[in-house]
């Protein structure tokens, strides 16, 4: 679909209007948006974007000081674990050779995808040289350059998605040129992208990892998509796969519905376009380092059932003894989630098809990539703290509400703090740590809160008038049946005393 000439204005949907949780917070700063305000404000610094942006800030922010105390390494004490301080980023800065000025896949085969171990690569010869030079330690930089870059790639995932909820078109319309009032048709939601920005969990995982600067690189993705130029978003998918392989998880989405709305072309452009990003970034490292290249490739077929999954969980629930042999598990994982990725792909073709192509109600993509995502994420054998970041901004395009939404947050949290209770218990010698109970409790209710998300999900693709994103109208509640006609021959009531 090209984009529309002209953009139709439209007031943006306040969430205190729209969002039972938000009504009740915003008791807190002055109450909800009142039947007299003026709709919409005005604002003349404080617009939505400013305000959602500096929430981000903020936690990112509180996110870096909460990992400062690992920030210098030389861990004593298990400190890593008593403070929950722990990052890959300062770990791996001895692990990958980074101190020792080694270049990543050159010097030392890396276990992550060529565009993150570029990203290291930079930032640790940077920070090696200023260690160098300043006769000091690089690993604290190395650090604190990550941090640096890691909030700015928040903050442009943040700005991206409040760009795309603030347009909010329709992408399922037929034709090459649809009415730009049916393309406009769904209300703006520029303040959904709060919910990223204030997402609870996001004060203790933001740089724990790298993950960060693969969403910044996915959420074009699916702006440019909306906006009607699948080239772009090829480009930004690819970029995103070349820097984490979850975001190649879209790609099924993607044509499922472009083979339903008999439009393949657009599709298969972005796909091009993807795939040859993805070989330009990688060919010359698979060329000139094939075996640092492949390591990550290796890694994952090899890894073993890790802390906190769903089979983790059922390993330590039942004493399957089976669960501890990597192939089985492999085996398993596949059929469970090729089983997953069939129903998700017959759900987004098959359902609403009896209606008229001009009512809103095809399943989005958000909505199926989020569906595909998690369930990579249940059946697979890991489940690191920090993809919880990979599922938020999915989440909050496929069902932007704040209630349940906090449920999982809280659970999320609550297994960070299982985790390194964990890690501290299986280390240290002296008793301290959690139960193994506990931990298999919070690593449950993980899992299980995010299966409801699904069923959530699932529940608003085969009911599209529970979507805000679409905000249908729901159908007129039945009233109480009239009392049958009182016959003829009926002998009329008495008159009251």
């Amino acid at each position: 679909m090209p984009p529309s000439p002209i953009d139709p204005p439209r007031t943006p949907a306040a969430p205190t209007r729209t969002d039972r949780v938000a009504r009740i917070f915003a008791s807190v700063i002055g109450g909800p948006f009142g039947d007299h305000a003026q709709d919409p404000p005005r604002r003349r610094f404080w617009t939505p974007i400013r305000v959602i942006l500096l929430t981000g800030l903020i936690v990112f922010a509180l996110n870096w000081l909460q990992k400062y105390p690992c920030s210098a390494g030389g861990w004593v004490d298990w400190q890593q674990y008593t403070s929950a301080c722990y990052t890959d980023i300062r770990a791996l800065w001895g692990a990958e050779r980074l101190n020792e000025g080694f270049i990543p896949y050159r010097d030392h085969p890396v276990e992550y995808p060529v565009l993150t171990g570029w990203f290291m690569g930079i930032l640790g010869q940077i920070a090696f040289r200023i260690g160098s030079v300043a006769g000091t330690d690089g690993g604290p930089i190395f650090f604190h350059l990550n941090a640096i870059v890691l909030i700015i790639c928040g903050a442009a995932a943040i700005a991206v998605l409040h760009r795309i909820r603030e347009d909010n078109r329709r992408t399922d319309l037929p034709g090459p040129s649809p009415d730009p009032a049916l393309v406009h048709a769904r209300p703006s939601r520029p303040w959904d992208a709060m919910m990223l920005a204030a997402a609870p969990v996001v004060l203790v995982t933001a740089t724990v990892n790298w993950d960060l600067f693969a969403i910044a690189l996915a959420m074009p993705f699916f702006l440019y998509w909306q906006r009607g130029r699948p080239v772009a978003a090829g480009v930004f998918l690819g970029l995103a796969v070349a820097a984490k392989f979850y975001p190649l998880l879209f790609l099924g989405p993607l044509l499922v519905l472009a083979v339903r709305q008999k439009r393949i072309l657009p599709a298969l452009q972005s796909t091009a376009a993807a795939a040859v990003v993805w070989a330009v970034i990688n060919a010359p490292v698979a060329y000139l380092w094939r075996d640092s290249w492949l390591r990550f490739f290796e890694l994952n077929s090899e890894r073993p059932v890790d802390w906190g999954t769903g089979w983790y969980v059922l390993r330590g629930v039942t004493g399957w003894d089976a669960l501890w042999d990597s192939e089985f598990v492999n085996d398993l994982y596949l059929v469970l989630f090729a089983a997953s990725c069939l129903g998700i792909a017959a759900l987004g073709f098959f359902v609403q098809r009896n209606k008229m192509p001009m009512e809103d109600v095809v399943p989005r993509l958000a909505q199926l990539c989020f569906l595909v995502v998690a369930a990579f994420l249940l059946f697979g054998k890991v489940w690191s703290q920090q993809y919880v970041l990979w599922l938020i901004p999915l989440l909050i395009l496929a069902r932007p509400k704040w209630g349940f939404f906090l449920v999982w947050q809280a659970a999320e949290f609550g297994y960070f703090l299982a985790f390194y209770g964990k890690m501290l218990q299986v280390s240290a010698d002296d008793d301290r740590g959690i139960a193994e109970g506990l931990f298999l409790f919070a690593a449950a209710s993980r899992w299980v809160t995010v299966a409801i998300l699904c069923a959530l999900v699932v529940r608003e693709i085969l009911n599209p008038r529970l979507d805000a994103v679409r905000s249908l109208r729901l159908p007129p509640m039945p009233g109480a049946p009239l009392p049958p006609p009182r016959a003829a021959s009926d002998r009329a009531p008495a008159e009251a005393p």
